[in-house]
């Protein structure tokens, strides 16, 4: 037997990569590494986390509060980028054991380089980090970021991108469906055709879009501009989830995340979404952008979850290179 944990279960450790100057954050290298440091500073002071670096002394030399180190692990692998959502391990329980598996990383679909990131999960295995799982490697494609449980058996992910030829382009639907069925110990896959942010580059992801937050509740990002360009594809997808149903056969209660007004970045749309927060043990960070909504969202988290606590994470450097807070860290469940 197999079962994704939802993210709302404990934790043994959060993964970040960091930044390092031959990646695309060198542009504005200060402000990343800042932001970085922030996200771990955060996640340090309520669990561990352990911090992958090509460049590891300047990397802990960043850190000198001894309560915040204490919960650092750091080690050093070279790294094409930082977006540990979709190359780390996607961790399941198997027969009552914790197993990562590797699945297969190709920068959503070859758009950048990728090998480095595709090895950081074995690395991280061979330095003995990972001691307390098993591993089992598997030949398909597939990130994170595109996944998301609700802990009972329910996948929630997107037909655009598990769809997309450029990830497994001989498998039909029906083949991905077993794959997910098989690895993940999924009852059912739940599939939005609808929802889409421009800029995004990972052809849909559905941490950009909706996620679970219980068993029973979906929150999802929301757009209230018809003339927005994100509009037309955000409310299509409102209205698919509306025809969802629980395990029990009832309706999801669904939470609209406010609209965020559009960011741009060199002339180019940024997918700036609040979809993509991040639960930790005791808390959930919840990504900001300098938006008039920013505070009614978090209300909205201290609502959803009254037991954490909410912190708000400035994320408008992230968004630069079209990610976010939940697509620069992958979460580890407790062994």
């Amino acid at each position: 037997m197999r079962r994704l944990p939802a993210q709302w279960e404990e934790q043994e450790f959060i993964q970040l990569v960091f930044p390092h100057k031959d990646t695309d954050w060198n542009e504005y290298f200060d402000e990343a590494i800042n932001t970085f440091v922030h996200i771990a500073k955060i996640i340090a002071s309520y669990q561990k986390c352990l911090i992958v670096a090509k460049e590891l002394a300047y990397v802990k030399s960043l850190f000198t509060n001894p309560k915040i180190k204490r919960n650092l692990i750091f080690t050093r692998i070279d790294s094409n980028d930082t977006w540990s959502r979709d190359f780390g391990g996607i961790t399941v329980s198997k027969n009552g054991t914790m197993t990562i598996l590797d699945f297969k990383f190709n920068a959503w679909g070859k758009k950048f380089p990728y090998k480095l990131d595709n090895q950081i999960t074995q690395q991280l295995k061979f330095k003995g980090l990972l001691k307390q799982y098993k591993h089992e490697s598997i030949a398909f494609v597939l990130e994170g970021g595109s996944i998301d449980s609700d802990g009972d058996g329910t996948i929630l992910t997107t037909t655009k991108c598990l769809m997309e030829k450029n990830r497994n382009p001989n498998l039909t639907k029906y083949s991905i469906e077993k794959q997910l069925i098989d690895s993940l110990g999924a009852k059912r896959i739940l599939w939005l055709n609808h929802g889409a942010l421009i800029g995004d580059d990972t052809d849909s992801h559905i941490d950009t879009l909706a996620r679970f937050v219980d068993k029973n509740t979906i929150v999802y990002q929301s757009s209230d501009d018809k003339n927005d360009e994100n509009y037309q594809e955000l409310k299509n997808m409102e209205d698919e989830l509306k025809t969802f149903k629980t395990l029990e056969g009832l309706p999801y209660k669904l939470i609209a995340l406010p609209y965020i007004k559009p960011r741009y970045y060199q002339d180019e749309r940024l997918p700036a979404t609040y979809v993509n927060f991040l639960i930790i043990n005791g808390a959930v960070l919840i990504p900001t952008y300098n938006d008039k909504n920013d505070n009614k969202v978090l209300n909205i988290f201290k609502k959803i979850f009254p037991k954490r606590d909410i912190v708000g994470c400035d994320c408008t450097t992230l968004i630069k290179q079209h990610g976010s807070l939940h697509c620069v860290t992958m979460q580890y469940p407790k062994v």
